[in-house]
């Protein structure tokens, strides 16, 4: 993956998990304004997503931006609102992580 496309990579995951934790919040409290914001970090996000396409393409950028969003929200989960995952989801988690690895190793070309 390029340096533009690691950036936008980057750039992206801190919005999908501003929009996922304001969607948990919503389902907690159901203020609609959380709803809104939501859908508009959503939306922001996914325009930046394809960017990302453009410099990575479809499979590597989805790909990566996925397991990354997977690991970080588990750990937003976690932190903020004390939600726990039983041991095979941490094991999934994990191979996730190893399969982001090995997709964003360096290729000789």
């Amino acid at each position: 993956m390029s340096s533009a496309g690691i950036f936008w990579l980057l750039a992206t995951i801190p919005v999908f998990l501003t929009a996922a934790s304001m969607s948990r919040l919503y389902v907690a409290n159901g203020a609609v304004w959380t709803l809104g914001v939501m859908l508009l970090l959503y939306g922001l996000g996914n325009l930046m997503m394809v960017r990302l396409m453009r410099e990575s393409g479809l499979g590597l950028a989805i790909s990566a931006s996925s397991v990354a969003q997977l690991v970080l929200i588990n750990l937003v989960a976690f932190l903020a609102f004390g939600e726990r995952l039983p041991p095979m989801q941490m094991v999934g988690m994990a191979l996730g992580t190893v399969g982001l690895v090995l997709m964003m190793w360096p290729v000789a070309r």
